[in-house]
């Protein structure tokens, strides 16, 4: 049977119209030009950034040939963005990296009028920025949509001003949810609709034309769309932009806690029936010591919400209100207990320094071997060498056998072991006494609290032969 062309009705029959979708929420979708005055160069190549990075938006300063400039006078650059208006009366929604360092900011909108922008506040960590126009006239405005609600292969529109090309369009289907760069409160969906320099900023739009997420980013060798696109997902979005709006900065929840992910031999150890929540490795002066927070605790669920991972803690937590009394659920001595936390400010913690506590040295005893690891009591010089000023007690491991579960699990020669199952240890006596008893108990592998160059972690290990 000979192949003829499918009538156009017919070749597009399922698929959903972009066109009408276009005209809904397009005049919300603005450019963003930004200009600031830089010291003058000499000549020589323009500043290197990783290819397909956000960055390279902001070095997008239309250097001359070769990065050039006649003489060292200040000059004036550019860069491009997009962006969206997300309120009638002027707030715009762009990437932090789009009007970094800016001194004059630009929005313009698909009808070519220009207004002149105020930065309301930033938040680096997720790379948002809110910003301001003043208009005679209320601003068409398009509205935040719930990114989780949505499924891998659900349409996506992007729009934006990719390349300086002006407002564009492109379409694609959501690739992926919950993917991490490299911030602590990384939510990306990834999206195989182009997202080009100068995307950035602007909005990953769902088929109802709301926005459930901010393009950030893309992952390419060349610099150029390859189907690899990242947006901020609206979920993480809504509450900056909530925040900055009403202060000008993030007031994120601060528990004041060190956690890691519980792995399979951990849950094992602990006695938990499945590896999840996260576990306190360090608890330093703050909400959570207050609260009785203790090293080794899991936590299962914070405030109503349950902890598969650090990850989904740390945001969670960085959502909730500065102030607020929550109640967390902790595994503790195989059994539950719930606490109740009054969380501090992420931003004030982070501006204050962590004191260091002064500890004990024990008396100096032979180095000894246990599990394959050369054992010797933290005596101070150890201390300094190891970025352990903080440290109270603890065995150092010296001496690490290749070929043993030690080395095989990840610990290293300069781990300072400082528990094991749970408990204290300040000598290699007890250590073996741990071992022992575990072993009497039926226990298979045993926890141990580490610290490495200053961070605690907790490492599950066989005692089995």
């Amino acid at each position: 049977m000979a192949l003829s062309a499918l009538p156009a009705r017919a070749q597009n029959a399922g698929l959903p119209g972009f066109a009408d979708l276009v005209d809904q929420v397009g005049d919300a979708v603005v450019n963003i030009t930004t200009s600031s005055v830089v010291a003058g160069r000499t000549g020589g190549p323009a500043p290197v950034v990783p290819e397909g990075s956000p960055l390279e938006d902001f070095f997008n300063d239309f250097l001359g040939p070769n990065g050039g400039g006649n003489g060292p006078a200040p000059r004036r650059s550019q860069a491009l963005g997009s962006g969206f208006v997300i309120s009638e009366d002027g707030f715009l929604v762009t990437n932090n990296h789009v009007i970094e360092g800016a001194d004059e900011i630009m929005i313009e909108f698909r009808n070519g009028v220009e207004l002149p922008a105020e930065l309301v506040g930033t938040d680096p960590n997720t790379d948002i920025a809110l910003l301001r126009v003043q208009s005679d006239e209320p601003l068409p405005f398009v509205p935040f949509g719930v990114a989780s609600d949505h499924r891998v292969g659900d349409w996506v529109m992007v729009m934006g001003n990719p390349l300086g090309q002006g407002f564009s369009v492109s379409v694609g289907v959501v690739s992926a949810f919950g993917r991490s760069l490299s911030g602590t409160y990384d939510d990306f969906i990834q999206t195989d609709a182009a997202i080009n320099q100068g995307n950035s900023g602007g909005p990953l739009f769902n088929l109802e034309g709301e926005v459930i997420g901010v393009n950030t980013a893309i992952l390419s060798p060349t610099g150029g769309s390859i189907g690899i696109g990242f947006a901020m997902s609206s979920d993480v979005v809504v509450n900056v932009v909530d925040q900055l709006r009403e202060f000008g900065e993030t007031r994120r929840g601060w528990l004041g806690v060190r956690i890691q992910d519980v792995t399979p031999e951990m849950a094992e150890a602990l006695g938990l029936d499945e590896a999840r929540g996260a576990m306190v490795t360090d608890v330093p002066d703050g909400p959570a010591l207050e609260g009785g927070v203790e090293v080794g605790d899991v936590i299962l669920s914070f405030d109503g919400n349950e902890v598969e991972d650090t990850r989904g803690l740390v945001r969670v937590v960085g959502d909730s209100t500065v102030g607020e009394t929550v109640r967390m659920m902790v595994f503790r001595d195989g059994g539950t207990e719930t606490l109740r936390i009054t969380l501090g400010r992420r931003e004030t913690a982070e501006a204050s320094a962590t004191p260091d506590a002064d500890g004990e040295t024990p008396e100096t005893a032979p180095p000894a071997v246990v599990l394959g690891m050369t054992l010797t009591p933290l005596t101070d010089a150890m201390r300094a060498e190891l970025n352990a000023a903080n440290v109270a007690g603890g065995l150092v491991i010296t001496q690490l056998d290749p070929v043993s579960d030690a080395a095989e699990m990840g610990l290293q020669v300069g781990d300072i072991i400082t528990e094991v199952t749970q408990a204290p240890v300040t000598t290699v006596a007890d250590f073996q006494q741990r071992i022992e008893a575990a072993d009497a108990a039926g226990q298979e592998t045993i926890l141990l609290l580490i610290r490495r160059d200053g961070n605690p972690r907790f490492m599950a290990l066989s005692i089995k032969d």
